[in-house]
């Protein structure tokens, strides 16, 4: 149960993952103007993207602009652009794997332990997607950064970080977290298999005794040496005892009667094998 908790969190953290991905991707605000020193007319904003370029005007007007040519844009923007593409297409397959694998699904049903180490691949696809989807954040978040601080540029060629950064941020670790508790849930699915092969007992057989010994009884005679007068043994219906127990597979419980001991004081126990 524990693994099956581990894998349905996993699942839903890495399809959150990536519906965060893709609106990272597909939305322009990776970079936004930033309005400090003489630049603080908020009339316009404008905004970047990693597919167009939006401007953005106070009477409520939305323009955007879509790159012309891929070849003439930077060749870090063409890495991202290539390298959140393929995360999101990870993060697909990762779901259709990862859904095969699971144990709430019927497919693979009987095939032991594959299923579990489809849905430890599910986990591995969405663990590389989350990483591919991290670089090109990381990288765009420190450029932003460096271009803002440098002293020779115009206050109106800086940006500020945009919110499609922080959802990408988030969405890379959230990727990456499910895919985690993917492979976790894999890894705990067959220890605990193999818990359950040998937690059966010791590998004897069942009833089995060694051959030619037959069932093993163990009689306790007691005698109660108050009844005992004069050294004469008042006590020949005496009171016996008896456990047996047999290692053959008809067990049961044995009377055993006409036992006469001689006279004696205390307990007497007697053992037949």
């Amino acid at each position: 149960m524990a693994s099956a908790a581990l894998e349905l969190m996993g699942f839903f953290l890495g399809l959150l993952g990536m519906l965060g991905t893709l609106v990272a991707t597909v939305l322009p605000y990776w970079q936004i103007s930033a309005h400090i020193g003489s630049n603080i007319v908020t009339a316009v904003a404008n905004m970047r993207g990693l597919w167009m370029e939006c401007v953005y005007q106070s009477t409520g007007a939305f323009q955007c602009e879509t790159y012309n040519s891929m070849l003439a844009l930077p060749s870090d923007l063409q890495a991202s652009r290539a390298l959140m593409v393929i995360s999101i297409v990870l993060s697909i397959l990762a779901i259709a794997v990862a859904a095969l694998g699971m144990q709430c699904t019927l497919c693979l049903e009987g095939t032991g332990a594959v299923k579990s180490r489809v849905a430890g691949a599910g986990g591995g696809l969405f663990l590389t997607a989350g990483f591919l989807a991290l670089i090109p954040v990381a990288w765009t978040t420190h450029e932003v950064v460096q271009t803002f601080y440098r002293p020779n540029v115009p206050a109106s060629m800086k940006f500020e970080l945009g919110e499609c950064l922080y959802v990408g941020l988030a969405s890379a670790l959230i990727s990456m977290l499910g895919g985690g508790l993917l492979c976790v849930s894999c890894y705990e699915e067959q220890d605990g298999g193999r818990g359950r092969r040998h937690g059966g007992g010791y590998p004897y057989p069942v009833g089995g005794g060694m051959p030619g010994v037959g069932a093993r009884t163990t009689s306790q005679i007691y005698r109660n040496p108050t009844l005992q007068v004069g050294g004469v043994n008042t006590s020949s219906r005496g009171q016996t005892l008896v456990r047996s127990t047999s290692d053959s597979s008809h067990s049961g419980t044995h009377a055993v009667q006409g036992v006469k001991k001689p006279t004696a004081a205390g307990y007497d126990i007697t053992g037949y094998v």
